[in-house]
C-alpha cells in the first residue's frame, strides 16, 4: 500500500507565492508518503518562463527539497529548467529525506491546439523511472499522455505506478480529453495512475491553463478519486495487492505481441 497526496493548488506566475503553497499543502498531506503537484508548479506558463527557469539547486527546487525533508514524504512537482537556448520542463522527483532522485524532461512538446510549446521549451530524450516511497514511479508530463508508448515504456523499465503532471488547458472537450486519457493509460497498461493538474486560478492569469480534475484511477480505469476544480489536497491510497488481482483478470500485458 502506498499512500499519495494529490496536490491540486492554483499556480501563479510569482515561484515565491508558489512555493508558499506548495509547502502549505505539505503540511495538509498528513499521513501520505509521497505527494504530487502540478506541471509548471514554478510558474505559470507564458514568456516569463526563460527568465524565471531555475537550476535544479535553485531556491525553488531546493525549498521544495526542505519541506519534504520536513515533512518525511517524498514530492513530485513541476519547474522550469534552463536548458542552451530555451527552458525544459522538467518533473523533479524528491525523496523523504529531500534528495532529488530523478529529474525528467518532458519529451512531447504541446505544439496543438494554437499553441507552441516548443518556442519557448527544449524536448527532453528518456523517459524516466524512479523508486519514491518503495514505489517505482513513471514520470508523465502533461501533453505526453497523449503518447500510449511512452507509458508502455515506463512499463518495460519497471513502472509500478504513473504520475501524471499537467497543467491542462481549458478549451471545447479538453477536460473530457484529460478524463479519457488519464483512464485509457491506466486501463491498457493495468496500472494504477494519480494524476494532478493545476486548479483554476482566474484571478491570477486569463490564459486558460487549469481544469483541475486530479484523480487517482485503478488498473482497471476506475476514477477512485476526483477533486473536481476547486484546490484542494487528497490523501488516497494505492492498494498494489489490487493491481495482482486485476492483471490476473485482464492479463493484457502478458498477451503482449509487438
Amino acid at each position: 500500500m502506498t499512500t499519495i497526496a494529490l496536490c491540486q493548488i492554483p499556480v501563479s506566475p510569482d515561484p515565491s507565492a508558489n512555493l508558499k503553497r506548495a509547502r502549505e499543502a505539505l503540511a495538509r498531506a498528513e499521513g501520505a508518503e509521497l505527494a504530487i503537484f502540478p506541471e509548471a508548479t514554478l510558474t505559470r506558463y507564458g514568456r516569463r518562463i526563460t527568465s524565471l527557469a531555475e537550476p535544479l539547486d535553485g531556491p525553488f527546487v531546493s525549498g521544495l527539497a526542505e519541506a519534504a525533508r520536513e515533512h518525511g514524504l517524498a514530492v513530485i512537482a513541476g519547474v522550469f529548467e534552463p536548458g542552451e537556448d530555451r527552458v525544459h520542463n522538467t518533473a523533479v522527483a524528491i525523496d523523504a529525506q529531500g534528495a532529488l532522485k530523478a529529474a525528467y524532461r518532458k519529451i512531447h512538446l504541446f505544439d496543438s491546439f494554437g499553441a507552441k510549446e516548443s518556442d519557448l521549451v527544449a524536448p527532453g530524450a528518456e523517459p524516466a523511472v524512479v523508486e519514491l516511497a518503495g514505489v517505482r514511479v513513471g514520470l508523465i508530463t502533461c501533453y505526453d499522455i497523449r503518447f500510449p508508448e511512452l507509458a508502455r515504456a515506463l512499463v518495460d523499465k519497471g513502472a509500478e505506478l504513473f504520475a501524471v503532471i499537467a497543467a491542462w488547458g481549458s478549451g471545447p472537450l479538453k477536460e473530457d480529453h484529460w478524463v479519457t486519457l488519464v483512464r485509457a493509460r491506466a486501463l491498457e497498461n493495468t496500472m494504477w495512475t494519480a494524476a494532478v493538474g493545476q486548479a483554476p486560478n482566474p484571478a491570477e492569469s486569463s490564459d486558460g491553463f487549469g481544469v483541475g480534475r486530479s484523480m487517482l484511477v485503478d488498473p482497471l480505469g476506475v476514477i477512485r478519486a476526483d477533486l473536481g476544480t476547486s484546490p484542494g489536497v487528497q490523501v488516497v491510497r494505492v492498494d498494489h495487492e489490487w493491481t495482482a488481482a486485476a492483471r490476473a483478470t485482464l492479463p493484457c500485458l502478458e498477451h503482449r505481441v509487438l
